[in-house]
């Protein structure tokens, strides 16, 4: 017999939610699913833990935009560190420049 395909993280969620609900029985959604009913005990106690972690730490994991803006700005602030040692550097040069005939 082929084995059924691995179920998403939604699939398995609305299962697990199922089931803490009362709506369903491990074994009913395991058979609903087609899924063992150890899979289902497993994502629960997961799910469980997760969530357990979560108020232990008192925050909540930072969302994909969240670490996506926080990538961008550090790459803005190296290009702005950058831009400034070059200005330095300019400015340097040319202090140390011979005045030029237009500007006497």
């Amino acid at each position: 017999m082929a084995r059924p395909p691995m179920k998403s993280a939604d699939e398995k969620l609305r299962i697990v939610l199922a089931v803490l609900k009362g709506e369903l029985s491990a074994s009913d959604a395991a058979r609903r699913h087609r899924v063992s009913e150890q899979s289902v005990h497993n994502w629960k106690n997961q799910f469980l833990d997760g969530g357990r972690a979560a108020l232990v730490a008192g925050k909540s994991r930072p969302s994909s935009r969240e670490v996506q803006l926080a990538e961008e700005l550090e790459a803005t602030k190296a290009a702005l560190g950058e831009a400034h040692v070059e200005l330095r550097v300019l400015k340097r040069v040319t202090e140390a420049l011979p005045p030029s005939r237009s500007s006497k």
